[in-house]
């Protein structure tokens, strides 16, 4: 099957393409140079607020199913630079649902815990989207265009994502790891209750979604722990054995530009229902495979 991923230097998007790569024809496409390891993939550099040239590039390849894993992710700078957010998260997610519904393609489109408030979480997919600020507006928005555009397409939210492989970048997980190894205090809010998203596992149950399923509409496949940042960093020194100063601290104290949901998280009975063969993590589980991840980069 030829199957593109667009985001693919990102952490779920470059996850993807690994699992991908070998075993059905694969359209990678990000925007500059390719920084995935050599593997069995076209590279295909396209600019998701430009409009036109990845809907152009899903046309050119024939693509039968997409992964829309791309996006303006930072949430700050989508609250300072609002158009792009729009250009990126709507427009860009425009141009591949266009793309699949010329195509005939099944589409699974990743969304974000964010667009919920935070007020009353955890959150299911029932439940009724308030987003806030504009990384958290345009990606609700990303969610209505890939529904509405794409005939055959499902919705997969994800949080917090984090992973180990070589070359991924920074994250507030890998920051824990770094921080505590150099004998450096790590800050994490003590007030953001949220869900984790160990990435090879999140793209295997995206993956799943799109290939193996006929589910449309929205789902949830995050890990299926929610905690708040201070217990996930405990959490993640007790399994890499490390000690050090894990500080507590507000999110008022941070003046972040951008809000976030405080009382957050998603549900994920209805993706352990939906899906069989890649399920939500617990905890435990999911810090085992990134401290697995994380000693193959250490090797590698």
């Amino acid at each position: 099957m030829k199957v593109a991923v667009t985001g693919a230097n990102g952490l779920l998007g470059g996850e993807a393409v690994a699992q991908l790569a070998g075993r059905h024809e694969v359209l990678a496409v990000g925007r500059g140079p390719c920084r995935l390891a050599a593997g069995p993939f076209a590279w295909a550099d396209a600019d998701l607020g430009d409009g036109r040239s990845v809907e152009q590039a899903l046309r050119a390849f024939g693509a039968e199913a997409v992964l829309h894993a791309g996006a303006l992710t930072d949430v700050d700078a989508c609250e300072r630079e609002p158009e792009a957010a729009w250009r990126v998260n709507v427009g860009g997610t425009e141009q591949v649902a266009r793309a699949c519904r010329a195509l005939g393609a099944r589409l699974v489109a990743v969304s974000t815990d964010y667009v919920f408030d935070g007020t009353a979480g955890p959150y299911g997919e029932d439940d009724v989207p308030n987003p806030r600020g504009a990384y958290a507006r345009t990606k609700r928005c990303g969610e209505e265009a890939a529904l509405l555009l794409a005939p055959d397409c499902a919705v997969a939210r994800v949080a917090v994502v984090y992973g180990g492989r070589p070359g991924a970048k920074s994250t507030f997980a890998t920051q824990v790891v770094e921080k505590l190894s150099r004998g450096e205090p790590v800050k994490a809010f003590s007030d953001q209750q949220v869900s984790t998203t160990l990435a090879a596992n999140g793209a295997a149950m995206c993956l799943e979604l799109l290939l193996k399923t006929a589910y449309r509409g929205v789902l949830h496949t995050s890990d299926a722990t929610v905690l708040d940042r201070v217990e996930f960093a405990r959490r993640i020194a007790r399994r890499f054995g490390l000690g050090g100063e894990i500080v507590p601290v507000k999110t008022a104290e941070a003046k972040l530009l951008a809000p976030r949901p405080l009382q957050g998280g998603l549900r994920v009975e209805r993706a352990a229902t939906v899906l069989r063969s890649h399920r939500p993590l617990a905890i435990d589980e999911a810090m085992d495979r990134f401290h697995a991840e994380w000693v193959l980069r250490k090797t590698a």
